[in-house]
Formats: C-alpha cells, structure tokens, sequence
C-alpha cells in the first residue's frame, strides 16, 4: 500500500470516528466501545446543540414530552387493574413506554436534561443563568403537558373503572408517605435517570439504546422509586379527580420529587463522571480556551446565546 493510500485510510476513518461537532462517533482504543472521556464528550457536544435551541423549540418540545408520559401512566394503571396485586413484576410491564416515546423521539423530558447541561456548566462553556433558562423552559413545557394529559384521563372515559381506581392510588400512596422518604427515593430514581444519559451516549445502536430505556425504566416502579413527570401526572390526576387539593399535591408529591430527581441526576453521575474524566473533557471543535471566565459563567455572559454564535461575531 501506497503512502498516499494508507493517508486516504486514515482520513476515511477520521471522518467516521468524528462526529461534526468533534465528538467521537467511534472509540479510539476500540471502534465500537467508548472512554469515559469520549462518552463525557459526546454529551457535552449533545448538550451544546440543546443549549442553542431557541426558547420556543425546548418549551414546546417540554410540552410534548409531558403530554407523552400521559402513555406511561395510562399504561401501568391498566396493566396494574388488570393483573391487580398478584404479580407485582408484571405490573410495570408498560411503565417504559412513554419515556420510549421521548428519549428515542427526542423530546426534552426534565430529568434528562439535569446531566448534559450540567456537563456545559462544569466546563465552563455555559454560564449558570444558561442552564437554569433550559431547566426551567423544560420543567414549565412539562408541566403544562402533564396537566393536559392528566386532566384527559380524569375526566375521559380513557381508563376503565379498575384502571381509574388504580392510577388515583399512585399518587395517594405517595401522599401517605413521609417528605423525606419520598425525596430519598426520588434521588436514587435521578441516579437511575441521569445514569440511563450516560449509558445512552455510550451505545452505538437503537437496539441496545431502546434495551437500556426499558430496562432502567422499568427499575423505577419496580423498586417502588419515583420519576418528576410521572409522579406530578400522579398529583395532578389526584387534584383533577376531585380527590386532593393542588397545594398538598405540589407540597407532598412535586417538590420532594422534583428536588430528589434534580439532585440525584446531578450529584452522583454529572459531577462524579466529570471527575473521572479531567483530561479529555472537550470534543474536537472545543478547547480549555473556549471556557468562560468566572463573571460570565456565575452572571450568564452568554446567557441565551450560544459559543458559537460569540465565535461568529
């Protein structure tokens, strides 16, 4: 073989082991396995393109993701009445559905988005008041799609009358328990969450992308742990049958959850795994230079606008 030949080889697989934000599309010691520096990569290149969207494109896409777990909990109440407390394993056979919809469809669902914006954050190429502005864009559009679907099913014909019984008591018997024995299981599930993140940018194929969803998904009920979206449709489902207020739903179901989740998505993987990966943090088109200083990183320089856009000034 030519020099020349052996150069055009290498140029060829250099295309194909990059993506076009620089991320590696293929491991450098093994094609088809990747570091913990290159998976850290590849989320920090998926972060930066959720970063740039405009706030109209993460708020309707929140919106969407909401109205999607509408399936999951549909779906579990039904199995659940069906089965009833005999086969406790079978019961959450259909939990992973909605969150199949979302993940593989890419829709922006909040516990998904507490890893890879942090990635940004902690690199310093997002600023603070960035990733708050994501945050809370995705929370409020989930928000809002919960409420639609909840209300349907409390108000439709949707489930039957076993399958209405069943989905009221998901969120009673999270109302039953005490507030810190719901956060403590809330942060196990956004360990689980922000785990599934990681593990999704580590697989190559849809097949073990769509084995890792249900699989980890499926973990969450069965070990009786609780998801943000999930468990706000439980709550509002509760308020919108006429069988708790909204203020001891959002009090005792939502906030618990919801801070349980953000930080077991944070804490145990985004810090943990950045810590692992000092080294190679940065994808091919970014560099330590690229970070911001203190003032715009705390006070949001770039907040709303993108590296790149600065870049192209």
């Amino acid at each position: 073989m030519s020099p020349q030949d052996d150069s055009n080889q290498t140029d060829i697989r250099g295309a194909l082991d990059e993506a076009q934000s620089g991320a590696p599309a293929g491991g450098e010691a093994v094609r088809d396995r990747f570091s913990a520096g290159e998976v850290f990569q590849r989320i920090v290149a998926s972060a930066e393109e959720e970063m740039e969207s405009r706030n109209q494109e993460l708020f309707f896409s929140g919106i969407a993701a909401g109205f999607a777990i509408t399936l999951t909990v549909m779906a579990y109440a039904a199995v659940s009445a069906a089965v009833g407390n005999t086969a406790p394993l079978i019961k959450p056979f259909l939990y992973p559905l909605g969150f199949i919809f979302i993940i593989l469809g890419h829709y922006q669902l909040y516990t998904e988005e507490t890893l890879p914006p942090v990635t940004l954050v902690l690199t310093r190429l997002a600023s603070i008041p960035a990733l708050l502005r994501v945050w809370g864009l995705v929370i409020i559009g989930n928000l809002i799609g919960v409420g639609i679907g909840a209300f349907m099913l409390a108000n439709t014909g949707v489930l039957s009358a076993d399958a209405a019984v069943v989905a009221g008591e998901f969120g009673l018997e999270i109302l039953r328990m005490p507030w810190w024995d719901v956060f403590f299981k809330a942060v196990f599930a956004g360990w689980l969450v922000g785990g599934l993140v990681w593990l999704d940018h580590a697989v190559r194929t849809s097949t073990a992308r769509l084995f890792l969803i249900y699989l980890i998904m499926y973990t969450i009920p069965v070990t009786g742990l609780f998801h943000i979206i999930t468990s706000m449709t439980d709550g509002l489902y509760l308020f919108f049958h006429g069988e708790a207020a909204l203020w001891p739903v959002t009090r005792e179901i939502i906030l618990p959850v919801l801070f349980g989740n953000t930080l077991g998505g944070v804490l145990p993987v985004a810090i943990l795994n950045y810590a692992q990966t000092e080294e190679h943090r940065f994808p091919g088109d970014m560099a330590p230079e690229d970070e911001l200083s203190l003032r715009e990183w705390f006070l949001g320089g770039f907040v709303g606008r993108s590296r790149v856009e600065f870049e192209n000034e």
